[in-house]
């Protein structure tokens, strides 16, 4: 079948283009269509937010406790395991256990819920003519949404323990918006994976688990078991996560491989994720 442009196939008055690399549309044609329907993976974004109750106050509740009960849970069984200590060191456990799992779910939230994106909008696809990639990036606003909550809650958290408040913890947004960059490119990844290999989003409970134990949540950055020591450099979270908790639990400056480990895996991920779901997404419909 003759490739049809990106813009006549988003908008059927245009022309006919042939891709400028094997698997790709022509880039500017494509992200300008993907800007232009913005709303529309808003308004997607909005009905599944809907769906899930999450725009109710009972929605907004869940949204909190359960990674708050995570937290706590994971508490207890790091204060049996490790025999206990000072009240001083328990409440900084708590409390960076909390900004790191609130930070963690809302990365594998937007991973896993990017994953079942373009599997689950088959009808849709079917149906019109759109950049794919709207899918995955209305998962990801989902999910930010869904975890915008957590942050007044660790706000209360931080402040009713006493952990005051520092001048580095305005940097600590850039990591967040690193970690968005990082979750798009992972979501868009497995999306176009699920395509192929249904069993994907089975698996990646799993993945997430011990992704989870391997990133610095449940343990601070620089108490990295030793065994993983030399391998942290490999764990995109380890920079993302653990330059994200020192500045808004310690207010300490993370050091410079921290920005750099965390800026390189962002932004590779995205470029990697964008560029393998382009190239297939036109095999979607046929697949689907």
């Amino acid at each position: 079948m003759k490739a049809t442009s990106v813009d006549e196939e988003f908008n059927p008055s245009v022309h006919v283009y042939e891709p400028h690399k094997v698997g790709l549309p022509a880039l500017s044609p494509y992200f300008r269509a993907l800007w232009q329907r913005r709303e529309f993976a808003a308004e997607m974004s909005r009905t599944g937010i809907r769906a899930a109750n999450t725009n109710t106050f009972f929605g907004q509740v869940w949204l909190v406790l359960n990674p708050l009960m995570l937290a706590g849970v994971y508490y207890v069984l790091i204060e049996i395991l490790s025999g206990g200590g000072s009240r001083e060191d328990a409440t900084a456990r708590f409390v960076h256990l909390c900004a790191g799992l609130f930070a963690f779910y809302y990365f594998s939230g937007a991973m896993t819920t990017g994953a079942a994106s373009v599997v689950g909008g088959g009808k849709l696809l079917m149906n019109m003519s759109f950049p794919r990639m709207l899918l995955p990036l209305a998962a990801l606003r989902t999910a930010f949404f869904r975890f915008l909550p957590t942050l007044v809650v660790y706000g209360a958290i931080h402040l009713a323990t006493g952990q005051g408040l520092k001048w580095q913890m305005l940097l600590a947004p850039i990591f967040l918006l690193l970690l968005t960059i990082f979750a798009a490119g992972m979501a868009m990844i497995f999306a176009a994976l699920q395509v192929y290999f249904r069993d994907t989003t089975s698996f990646l409970p799993y993945f997430v688990r011990i992704w989870l134990y391997l990133s610095p949540v449940l343990w601070f950055a620089e108490d990295a078991p030793k065994k993983f020591q030399d391998f942290m450099m490999f764990n995109p979270l380890y920079s993302l996560l653990g330059g994200w908790t020192d500045l808004l639990v310690r207010g300490t400056i993370p050091e410079t491989s921290m920005w750099v480990g965390a800026t390189v895996w962002a932004f590779a991920a995205a470029l990697i994720g964008g560029l393998f779901f382009m190239s297939r997404e036109r095999e979607f419909v046929v697949r689907l």
